[in-house]
């Protein structure tokens, strides 16, 4: 077992998602490392509602139980690979909403992100970036990002090309590097 613990973030709930597949094969890749164990956490599994805390979130003052069971599960966590939809130029509502409930959970840690769209997701990436930024996030510089066009027979079934086998390697390195440095910026 390996000293860091990094959560795959499956940020779509829509039903017939292409992000489980997504999801489930970055999850495979990540069984052949060693420097972290992965995990997926699928927010379908997280019924939030649209954001209901009365006080801020940088308070970390959680009253709702959705809340506090949310933040638990993160809190857990070393690190993040956020898998993400792209919906009208962004990420998924469901993302940005599991991702504003909570403040604390999510500060000096690492995160990278695999997107998927009709432009492979790049502007959803963009956004998140932005986001996690304000969340002390720490965000790696490699990407994943899969076309619906090239990367999906039918639109739906997920069939990465060959150019997403190394890129995945080098992603997971420097996602486990940094969540590794961050991990000491927090002790």
């Amino acid at each position: 077992m390996a000293d860091l613990k990094i959560a795959i973030i499956l940020g779509s709930t829509r039903p017939g998602r292409n992000g489980k597949a997504v999801a489930d094969w970055v999850l495979d890749k990540a069984k052949a490392r060693s420097a972290a164990d992965y995990e997926l956490v699928d927010l379908a599994d997280y019924p939030l509602p649209h954001y209901d805390e009365p006080v801020p979130a940088s308070f970390g003052q959680y009253e709702g139980e959705h809340t506090k069971k949310w933040a638990a599960k993160i809190a857990s966590y070393d690190g993040f690979l956020f898998v993400t939809p792209e919906y009208n130029h962004s990420t998924s509502g469901v993302l940005k909403n599991a991702i504003d409930h909570i403040y604390g959970e999510w500060n000096n840690k690492a995160a990278a992100f695999v997107s998927y769209g009709s432009l492979g997701g790049a502007r959803a990436i963009e956004h998140l970036r932005a986001i996690t930024s304000e969340l002390q996030i720490a965000h790696v510089r490699q990407q994943l990002s899969f076309s619906l066009f090239t990367d999906f027979e039918n639109f739906s079934t997920f069939v990465p090309g060959p150019q997403h086998e190394d890129a995945v390697v080098t992603l997971f390195d420097q996602l486990e590097s940094w969540t590794r440095a961050l991990k000491t910026v927090r002790s």
